[in-house]
């Protein structure tokens, strides 16, 4: 391997990383740093060089990689959802690609000025969206009701469709008649269909046999898992060209769905490559861009993009959903939702390529506009959508509510102070007693297994940010906060610390297999529930320039339990063992204290005891 090789693959590395990581500490769409990074390595720079770096395994490299990217997508949807929300998904998936087709097109000829040929193709690309884009996003709005499970599905089926819409229209541009080109559309269509349908379901029953019979150790699972993709799509594209990523779409979704084995190990480990795979990826593919054939782009390319961001997106999604029970507001949001991914540059790659190998002489431009409106859909939408959700009502601007799996008395008592401060609070618990005396409380309480997948899916989350297990049961919790870790983040996953009989265990596991845990050192849940059996009851308290966290220390002593810190934005804290808090001037602490100590004299009358 030659020293600008090695130069050029660390390049790429340390860039993905670093973009990624970047982007999370700014709170930008990771696509955008991506993107910058892999133009200022080369088209600008020449660091980094693709098809000199890796040549002729450069588009095969590509689409192995966008393989598992698209299996790694298809966990997150749910068969059970098309129950509800099947009419809408299924018209936006046919109705909306063949307008957004037609369209943009239309708009690539008549507005970028593209040939006629190429315009069409450019079309087709552009129907994909894309996991790695739209999944971020919806994570970080985190929509109310099924609109994003509807975002959901589109997001990640449109990309096989508009992929198999590209690959048919190259094909009907070398047809030397029109008949030709109506068998080579209907046969391409039907064969892909029927190719990777069945080898996704064939690799996905392969995968769920090994695991259920056990004929890989634990260890090998991801390993197998990770073969039997990559043979799959292998399988797919020998027998049908651009079947692999029907294939690896319908294993993903199939494994996913299937209730024989538990495979969330693998779908983790498929998460961790697939951030890898994307920063590469775009950089890979961003550094083939030509700096003269970006110079060349003007006025008309960005009249391009915004028509497809105000014209076309809203007329599909509008035209689309026609008759269904959408309302005015959801069919705004997904107006507002079509930004373009990996696999629109990956397919633009491969496809000006082989134009280029063609004699098409503006081969590079579909490439081009591709990439100026994967960055331009990126930065509307991703910059964008936050507000205009929470502007139509679809998304809580404050997602601070907490979520108690367990409603043991003092649980209530928190939930209520909580309540009555504004935070949206939801408790679940297995024992109907609980459940029942949260709801004459006035609490939003539903009585179910936290751990069960099927309960936890039907939850509404909408405003949630936190969840807290405190149930008796130590590994209950630990289970259950790692399980939510994955829906509101490891960061707002808590737990309360262990009872004796556990601690010594639980402290020896390692801290990425329970929650944070919660509340100050040595509180148990049978602390908490003999507190509030002494007749402790919550105080909120305004600490001051006076009366600082200090005071509010020496004076309360062991009488009283903090919990939570709420600032005057609305900010909920919740105090930790292993991160003492910080509190200052302004704030308030809620804790569980005992009612017949006498305040201090030193201490604001703001402070108000909350009776159950």
């Amino acid at each position: 391997m030659s020293h600008s090789t090695l130069q050029g693959l660390v390049a790429i590395v340390l860039l993905s990383v670093g973009a990624q990581w970047l982007a999370a500490r700014l709170k930008l769409p990771s696509i955008l740093l991506l993107l910058l990074a892999g133009i200022l390595a080369g088209p600008v720079t020449g660091i980094v060089r693709p098809d000199d770096l890796l040549g002729d395994l450069l588009l095969p490299i590509v689409s192995m990689a966008v393989a598992l990217i698209l299996f790694e997508g298809g966990p997150s949807l749910r068969l059970d959802d098309l129950e509800e929300i099947g009419a809408p998904v299924w018209r936006l998936l046919l109705l909306s690609g063949t307008v957004t087709f037609a369209l943009g097109a239309a708009a690539a000829r008549f507005v970028a000025g593209l040939e006629t040929p190429l315009a069409l193709l450019l079309g087709a690309i552009l129907v994909v969206s894309g996991p790695t884009v739209v999944l971020p996003i919806l994570r970080n709005v985190r929509p109310s009701g099924k609109v994003g499970s509807i975002a959901r599905w589109e997001g990640i089926v449109i990309d096989p469709i508009g992929a198999l819409l590209a690959v048919i229209l190259f094909e009907i541009l070398f047809a030397g008649d029109a008949r030709g080109a109506t068998r080579i559309a209907v046969g391409t269509v039907l064969l892909t269909i029927f190719v990777g349908t069945t080898t996704g379901l064939a690799g996905a029953w392969v995968l769920v046999t090994v695991l259920r019979k056990h004929w890989a150790p634990d260890h090998l699972h991801n390993a197998v898992a990770l073969a039997l993709v990559i043979g799959t799509s292998f399988v797919a594209n020998s027998i049908q060209e651009d079947a692999a990523l029907l294939a690896v779409t319908v294993m993903g979704i199939y494994t996913a769905n299937q209730k024989k084995v538990p495979v969330r190990h693998i779908i983790e480990f498929k998460e961790n490559l697939s951030i890898l795979l994307i920063s590469s990826l775009f950089i890979l593919l961003a550094g083939r861009l030509r700096p003269d054939v970006l110079a060349r782009e003007g006025i008309a390319s960005a009249l391009f993009l915004a028509t497809l961001v105000f014209v076309v997106r809203p007329a599909s999604v509008f035209l689309s959903t026609i008759g269904t029970d959408l309302t005015v507001k959801e069919k705004l949001f997904l107006s507002w939702l079509a930004p373009r991914g990996i696999v629109a540059a990956a397919v633009a790659s491969i496809m000006s390529l082989k134009l280029g190998v063609a004699g098409w002489t503006e081969a590079d431009r579909v490439l081009s506009l591709t990439f100026l409106v994967i960055i331009g859909t990126v930065v509307v939408y991703g910059l964008t959508i936050g507000p205009f959700a929470r502007r139509l009502g679809l998304s809580n601007p404050n997602s601070q509510g907490v979520l108690f799996i367990g409603a043991p008395a003092f649980a209530r008592e928190i939930a209520k102070a909580l309540k009555n401060e504004g935070f949206r609070i939801l408790l679940v618990d297995s024992n109907r007693a609980h459940v029942s005396a949260a709801r004459l409380a006035g609490l939003h309480a539903l009585s179910g297994n936290a751990l069960n997948e099927d309960f936890v899916s039907e939850l509404d989350l909408d405003g949630i940010g936190k969840v807290i297990a405190l149930t008796s049961n130590d590994e209950v919790n630990a289970i259950a906060a790692l399980h939510f870790a994955e829906i509101v983040g490891r960061q707002g996953a808590f737990q309360i610390q262990p009872g004796e009989e556990s601690r010594g265990e639980m402290e020896g596991a390692p801290s990425h297999l329970r929650g944070r845990l919660v509340f100050g050192d040595g509180t148990t849940e049978s602390r908490l529930a003999r507190h509030h059996a002494s007749g402790a009851r919550i105080k909120l308290t305004r600490l001051t320039d006076e009366f600082d966290w200090k005071a509010y220390s020496s004076h309360h002593g062991g009488s009283a339990i903090p919990l939570f810190l709420i600032s005057d934005s609305g900010r909920l804290d919740v105090i930790t063992a292993a991160d003492p808090p910080e509190p200052r001037a302004g704030q308030r602490v809620l804790s569980l204290a005992l009612a017949d100590r006498e305040p201090a004299p030193a201490e604001p009358e703001t402070a108000r005891t909350t009776a159950g």
